[in-house]
Formats: structure tokens, C-alpha cells, sequence
């Protein structure tokens, strides 16, 4: 019988997937569905992430950066967190939910100032679905980026 839990010694001697699904599932690795949503940062290939990752009936959505496919991020703070949000739902959706599904969000903030068009853009999407929301001031990898966001949704 595995461990309720794994310690970092164990997961570094047994290889840290077969502990975590293991001990998250009393050792019945067979139900466990994960299903892993590519998007087109490439920090994902490089750092090795997934946009989204769908783990049973709840979808985890990475921090997500204001990267448009093509050039250079928005100058404003509300254009980067309505792009962050563009990307955050192409994952949901590839992951066969919406922005309705979403129960908590979290948004990484550099400048406080910046809040109210952050905020704003938030609320566009998140207006009458209100999920539980977090909001941290942050430096981020970038210094053009003013924004991050995470999500999590259950599948309907």
C-alpha cells in the first residue's frame, strides 16, 4: 500500500509522476484521465508545461502571459489581461469548457495602478459568472508584461 503522501525524498528517488498518481488515487492509477492543452507560448516547450492541464472533471489553466501569437504584447494593461483572457479561453475551450465553468481566477498584478483596467477587463468576462478571484502584486518574467492570469474550471 503507497503512502498517503509523498515526501520530496521519496519523489526524488522514485520518479515524481508515478508517486503523485499513485498516492492521489490510494494506488488505483486507473482512474486517473489527464489530458494535457498545448497553446503557442513557447515557455511551454521549453520549461516544459502545459497551458491547461484537465486532471478529471477540474481544468487548471497555467499562468498565462499576455504572448500574442505574432509581434509584441499590448502597451495597456487592460489589452494584455483581455489578451491573457483570449488565451486562458481558447485552453478552456480546447478543454471542452467556457469561461461560465470557471470557479476561481488569479491575476498577477506588477503595478497596483495598473488595477482598474486589469479589473476592468476581468469583469467583462467574469461579470454575472463571479468566480472566486485573487489578485497579487508580482513582478513578472517579462518587463513588458503588466499582467498574468490563472484559471480553474470544473467541466460541465
Amino acid at each position: 500500500m503507497p503512502p498517503a503522501f509523498a515526501t520530496p525524498a521519496a519523489v526524488c528517488s522514485a520518479g515524481h509522476e508515478s508517486i503523485w498518481r499513485s498516492a492521489s488515487t490510494g494506488g488505483d492509477t486507473s482512474r486517473v484521465a489527464r489530458r494535457l492543452i498545448q497553446g503557442h507560448s513557447p515557455f511551454e516547450r521549453v520549461a516544459g508545461f502545459s497551458r491547461a492541464v484537465v486532471d478529471g472533471g477540474t481544468v487548471h489553466v497555467a499562468g498565462t502571459a499576455p504572448i500574442p501569437r505574432e509581434g509584441e504584447p499590448p502597451e495597456s494593461a487592460y489589452e494584455q489581461m483581455r489578451l491573457c483572457l483570449e488565451i486562458v479561453g481558447e485552453a478552456l475551450r480546447q478543454a471542452g469548457a467556457g469561461f461560465e465553468d470557471v470557479v476561481r481566477t488569479r491575476m498577477f498584478v506588477v503595478d497596483p495602478a495598473d488595477w482598474e483596467e486589469i479589473a476592468r477587463a476581468h469583469g467583462e468576462v467574469f461579470g454575472e459568472i463571479r468566480p472566486a478571484s485573487t489578485a497579487v502584486v508580482a513582478r513578472l518574467l517579462d518587463p513588458r508584461w503588466k499582467v498574468e492570469v490563472e484559471a480553474e474550471a470544473v467541466l460541465p
